[in-house]
């Protein structure tokens, strides 16, 4: 198994709902369908989506998109985030949240950890 493929299946433990796309470029599209959001947001729950890019783990993973309709209370849209963006190499389209590590170790950090980064990313409410 790839380096990429046991850390989806990692990945996969903790969001059963998990799915895993291969994309013509190398890249993959993990989609997970239901991640649970804290108050603050116009919704209990969004599917985020990421490109796990064809360099991984040497490249990192950059940005993530949500629901197109995710806002936050009150109908504000969050900081650096945009809607209706689409998603590279793919017809989806998505909130876009341009979201980026201030560094990567390809020896330490993982896919899940992305995902705690998209985790803290949302508990932000910004």
């Amino acid at each position: 198994m790839s380096i990429q493929e046991v850390q989806i299946d990692g990945l996969r433990q903790r969001y059963a709902d998990l799915s895993a796309r291969a994309l013509p470029g190398g890249a993959i599209l993990i989609t997970v369908a239901s991640v649970a959001l804290p108050a603050g947001w116009n919704k209990t729950s969004t599917s985020i989506r990421f490109l796990v890019p064809a360099g991984y783990p040497f490249a990192a993973p950059d940005c993530f998109w949500a629901d197109n309709d995710l806002l936050l209370d009150g109908g504000r849209m969050p900081c650096n985030a945009a809607n209706n963006n689409v998603i590279p190499e793919t017809e989806e389209s998505g909130l876009w949240f341009s979201w980026h590590l201030l560094g990567w170790n390809p020896n330490r950090e993982t896919l899940s950890s992305w995902m705690n980064t998209i985790a803290d990313r949302l508990r932000r409410l910004q």
